[in-house]
């Protein structure tokens, strides 16, 4: 199963509009975009060879899969993220565990590992460098880690146009504000 959605939360933390959005005059049908991986159900645990290798698994992206790109989208990006203990959604930033931006509109799925580097990655959850970082649980417990995809209006222009180690949670969404047509996200747990 796919969950679709304009969480009220994620909306008020963008200051953006209700999920009844009007781009150019036509109402973007949200339900139709969706999001979905060939490695795992939604909801579903994290396939053990894409845990961290701590854990055993070599650490690399799920593979990604979208289709019902509204028809205006001129970028796409995507957000892995997750809220740790203490920290409230719609309050608190999460944390990061990837940032992407700069996905072509025509791009219909990410393979596994992103092996051709598409889209531009902002910075990693210790915030060091660029790129994915593998959930890596502590052992004994699960956490809830969520992908969204987002299709926009418009490039997200405030952005550099190459991977930038300074994009985080606050930078990304920011840039986002007011350019996200429909969203679509999947969950996992690890």
């Amino acid at each position: 199963m796919t969950r679709r959605f304009f969480a009220p939360m994620m909306l008020a933390m963008l200051n953006l509009a209700p999920p009844s959005l009007s781009i150019v005059g036509t109402t973007v049908a949200q339900d139709s975009f969706t999001l979905t991986s060939p490695a795992m159900k939604d909801g579903g645990i994290l396939p053990a060879d894409l845990k961290c290798t701590r854990d055993g698994g070599d650490g690399v992206t799920p593979p990604l899969a979208w289709d019902g790109v509204p028809d205006a989208t001129k970028s796409l990006a995507l957000i892995v993220h997750h809220y740790p203990r203490g920290r409230v959604e719609g309050v608190d930033a999460p944390s990061q565990y990837w940032l992407l931006w700069n996905i072509p509109p025509e791009t219909r799925a990410l393979p596994r590992g992103n092996p051709a580097s598409i889209g531009d990655e902002g910075a990693d959850k210790d915030e060091r460098r660029t790129g994915y970082t593998p959930p890596c649980s502590p052992p004994g417990s699960l956490h809830e880690y969520t992908i969204t995809l987002y299709a926009l209006s418009a490039p997200l222009d405030t952005l550099l146009l190459h991977d930038d180690p300074n994009v985080d949670w606050s930078a990304m969404t920011k840039a986002m504000n007011g350019k996200i047509m429909a969203s679509s996200h999947i969950s996992f747990q690890n």
